[in-house]
C-alpha cells in the first residue's frame, strides 16, 4: 500500500503537540487529517476509510482510552497507536486491551513513531499481519523461570521496576536482570510487542492477567 493510499488521523488536544506529530508524518510522506478532540474524531469515524488512528491518551473530556472503547462498541475497526506520557504505561496496557496496536511514550521520537505508523498500516491490507502463533508464545513462556514469569506478569500490567521489586521483595537491580532475560527469552522487540504477546495468550486463558 502506498503512503497516500490511507490517511493518518491525529487526535491531540494540544496545538503544539498536534502540529509536531503532523509535521513528522507529512515529512515522511503520509496523508494526515487533524482532529482536536476524541469527540470530534468519534463523530468523523464512521466516514473514515482506510486510515490509521494516532491518539493521545490524556485529553480533557473524552480520553484516548474512552475513544478506543467507543470505537469498539461501534464496531469501527481502525489500526490505532496511542501516545502516552511517562508513567502512564498501565493506561497504555488498558488501551492495548481496548484494541490499540502500539503505544509511544512522550517525548515522541520520530523514527520510532514513523515505524509504529508503518506497522499499523500493515493491518489495512493484511489481517493480523504481525500476529504470532499463540502456541509459539506459550512455548516461550515455558522457558521462563518462576521469577521471570512473575516479572513478565507485572510488566504487562504496567508496573514500574521499583514497584515490582517491592511486591516481589527483591532489589530493583534484580528486577532489571530478570526483565532483560525475560525479554530475550520471549523474543520481545519492545514493551508493546511483549504486551501484544500477553494479550494473544490471554485470549485463550481468561485468568492470565
Amino acid at each position: 500500500m502506498h503512503l497516500t493510499d490511507f490517511t493518518v488521523h491525529v487526535v491531540e488536544d494540544e496545538e503544539a503537540a498536534r502540529q509536531s506529530l503532523v509535521f513528522m508524518l507529512t515529512m515522511n510522506g503520509f496523508a494526515v487529517k487533524m482532529h482536536r478532540s476524541a469527540v470530534a474524531f468519534l463523530a468523523f469515524a464512521p466516514h473514515a476509510r482506510s486510515g490509521v488512528l494516532v491518539t493521545d491518551l490524556r485529553m480533557p473530556g473524552m480520553s484516548g482510552l474512552q475513544l478506543l472503547r467507543e470505537l469498539g462498541d461501534l464496531k469501527i475497526k481502525i489500526p490505532s497507536i496511542v501516545i502516552t506520557g511517562h508513567g502512564d504505561v498501565r493506561i497504555a496496557v488498558e488501551a492495548m486491551k481496548a484494541g490499540a496496536l502500539d503505544f509511544i511514550e512522550k517525548p515522541v521520537e520520530s523514527s520510532m513513531f514513523i515505524e509504529a505508523v508503518e506497522g499499523a498500516a500493515k493491518y489495512l491490507t493484511v489481517v493480523n499481519a504481525d500476529a504470532e502463533d499463540t502456541v509459539d508464545i506459550q512455548t516461550r513462556l515455558q522457558t521462563l523461570s518462576e521469577r521471570e514469569r512473575q516479572v513478565f506478569s507485572a510488566v504487562v500490567e504496567g508496573l514500574a521496576n521499583k514497584l515490582i521489586a517491592y511486591h516481589l521483595n527483591i532489589s530493583p537491580r534484580t528486577v532489571e536482570v530478570h526483565r532483560a532475560n525475560m525479554m530475550v527469552k520471549m523474543k520481545a522487540k519492545s514493551l508493546p510487542h511483549l504486551i501484544r504477546m500477553a494479550l494473544a495468550v490471554a485470549s485463550t486463558r481468561s485468568n492470565f492477567f
